[in-house]
Order: structure tokens, then C-alpha cells, then sequence
């Protein structure tokens, strides 16, 4: 399976996009990427389970604590290192 099908990116566009951006699947969340601009991704809950998002979810609480203004949780890195790492954990 493709990892664009596994990990998916929802944007922002206009009134559509906005009313799409609150919907999550059934066995996925949602997670805000990038350290200028967030984008958000969303991410099946199996990732959870892994050491390294793990670490990951670790260093949003500490950044960020348990406010997330972006109505989703926010991971401080680069979009380009959130991608390579959840490649990796989906089988």
C-alpha cells in the first residue's frame, strides 16, 4: 500500500476545504506539521504505538503542553522529517 494512501495531507481551501478539515476516519487522527507553516496530516492510530512517535508526541507536550490552538495535535518538526518517520512505521 502506497504511503500517500497510508498518511494523508488534508488542506485548507475555501469553504469546502474548510468543512473537510474537521473530518477524521474512523482509526485515524489528525496532526498539524511544519515549523513555519502547519499542515495537517492524518495519521492512523497503529503509529501510536511506536518509540519513535512516541518521542514525537513527547516533544509536542513539552513545546506545546495540551494546547493545541489549531484544534488538532501539533508536532514540532519538519514536514519533511514527519513524512520520513511515518513511512517508516506503516506496514
Amino acid at each position: 500500500m502506497a504511503i500517500k494512501q497510508i498518511l494523508r495531507r488534508s488542506f485548507s481551501r475555501g469553504k469546502e476545504g474548510a468543512s473537510m478539515s474537521t473530518k477524521v476516519p474512523k482509526g485515524h487522527f489528525a496532526v498539524y506539521v511544519g515549523e513555519e507553516q502547519k499542515k495537517r496530516f492524518l495519521v492512523p492510530v497503529s503509529c501510536l504505538n511506536a518509540p519513535e512517535f512516541q518521542e514525537l508526541l513527547s516533544m509536542a507536550e513539552e513545546e506545546f503542553g495540551f494546547d493545541h490552538l489549531m484544534g488538532g495535535l501539533t508536532i514540532p518538526c519538519s514536514e519533511d522529517i514527519f513524512i520520513n518517520l511515518t513511512s517508516r512505521l506503516v506496514p
